[in-house]
């Protein structure tokens, strides 16, 4: 297999480092808010943000100015965005089922689909107040039942973003805060003096974010370690460099450490996509941040066969798949290791990012390799139960059971099973041990 590097990003070992800072940080800030609660997160808040309003929660009139704030074509735009993202976790919501089945005479098992009770949903507002993001999370909650969904998003320029409270509203959100990084998702899953704890905390954020996500996991859930953005271009030369570049530098403007890669069979368009990249630099509004990412986490790569670029792309496992080649249906039947795809030229990332109404919450870091993204199932628990509808039954289990334990050794275990042999099955079982065979 003839591989080419044309580019390289940074190495494993320097974002080793990057990491390394970032967890010990977030370590600290959580001591801190679960030793002292309401206070460790108004001064954390001032020293991040330079905010310390009298309450972080927002108040229905507060709520009500930023929905005023909207025009009624911007309100109508979050709504369509809504009602796609809402439509689409419906359809998700009814493909889970109960369950209920008699296996064996007598012997009945089943499993109940119910929502967790509570939620806090993050959406980030560092250099882009990311309103989708509510969609997103709120929403899904929402249509899978969540009765409790609290919302948090950092103030921009000093004060609640109006774009993003609207849409945590109109979304369903019970409590919107405004406060932002570790400290707000500190809050939300530990709980203070003035904010009850959640069971769960779900949305995207930057690495500091995802770091504190994954330090709670365990004492709360999450949906997954969702850190800086990553897209992965795959094309062939039935597009051209404009295109791959347009979609490498609309990934890479999400801050300074988003990796994007250009996977191609073709040696002409790598070569082009290059130049293209540079020349879009050059117009591109927020070149800054995304000329960093491009120049620091940017790769391109060339192979030869379509199996190749499969191989490679699994390996990668990233965030975002963007397929333009002349049967993009070629990586949706074998590619096994994404986030999401984006088949075709006429799709985009940014579909999925902002209106199409898949979940724009996905895996990075290679979490690929062993999760999907937010989808309306992550906040379902699927609980099993079983009934034992007659005495042979019990019995008959029973019996298997007794012996199986004694196997192990678990004479308590055992027990449990033969007191019901004893006493549905009228069988004379000495205690302790095992029902003979």
């Amino acid at each position: 297999m003839a591989i080419q590097y044309l580019k390289h990003g940074r190495s494993a070992e320097e974002s080793s480092l990057d990491a390394a800072k970032v967890r010990d940080t977030v370590t600290e800030i959580l001591a801190d808010v679960a030793k002292r609660g309401d206070a460790a997160v108004a001064e954390l808040s001032k020293k991040f943000d330079n905010w310390s309003p009298e309450s972080f929660r927002l108040s229905e009139s507060e709520i009500a100015a930023c929905v005023g704030a909207l025009s009624q074509g911007q309100l109508d735009d979050i709504k369509f965005a809504q009602t796609q993202v809402r439509n689409f976790a419906r359809a998700q919501r009814e493909a889970l089922r109960d369950v209920e089945v008699e296996t064996l005479p007598g012997v009945v098992l089943g499993h109940k689909n119910m929502p967790v009770d509570s939620v806090a949903c993050y959406v980030p507002g560092g250099k882009f107040p990311l309103v989708a993001s509510a969609h997103m999370s709120v929403v899904t909650a929402k249509v899978a039942g969540v009765p409790r969904v609290i919302t948090a998003s950092p103030p921009v320029h000093g004060k609640p973003n109006p774009a993003v409270v609207a849409a945590m509203h109109l979304g369903g959100a019970d409590e919107i805060y405004t406060f932002g990084g570790v400290q707000a998702i500190a809050a939300m899953a530990l709980g203070t003096q003035t904010i009850d704890e959640v069971a769960m905390v779900v949305g995207p954020g930057n690495a500091f974010v995802a770091e504190a996500k994954r330090q709670l996991f365990g004492r709360i859930g999450i949906d997954l370690i969702a850190g800086p953005t990553e897209t992965l271009v795959i094309a062939d030369d039935s597009v051209d460099a404009e295109m791959c570049a347009t979609d490498l530098l609309g990934q890479a403007e999400h801050g300074f450490n988003t990796p994007a890669v250009l996977l191609t069979n073709s040696l002409a368009l790598a070569q082009e996509t290059i130049a293209e990249v540079e020349r879009l630099l050059k117009i591109l509004p927020t070149a800054n941040t995304a000329g960093a990412s491009w120049r620091d986490y940017g790769e391109v790569i060339v192979v030869d066969t379509l199996e190749e670029m499969v191989q490679q792309a699994d390996r990668i496992a990233s965030e975002h798949v963007q397929v333009m080649t002349r049967d993009p249906d070629y990586f949706l039947n074998n590619m096994k290791n994404y986030g999401a795809l984006f088949l075709g030229p006429r799709t985009n990332v940014a579909f999925g990012d902002k209106v199409i109404g898949t979940n724009h919450t996905l895996p990075t870091g290679k979490a690929a390799r062993y999760t999907g993204g937010l989808w309306v199932g992550k906040f379902i628990k699927t609980c099993t139960y079983q009934k034992v509808l007659t005495d042979e039954a019990s019995a008959m289990i029973g019996a298997y059971c007794s012996r199986l334990c004694a196997i192990e050794g678990m004479i308590g275990h055992g027990e449990q099973a033969n007191i019901r042999v004893r006493r549905y099955g009228h069988r004379d079982v000495p205690y302790g041990s095992a029902v003979v065979a």
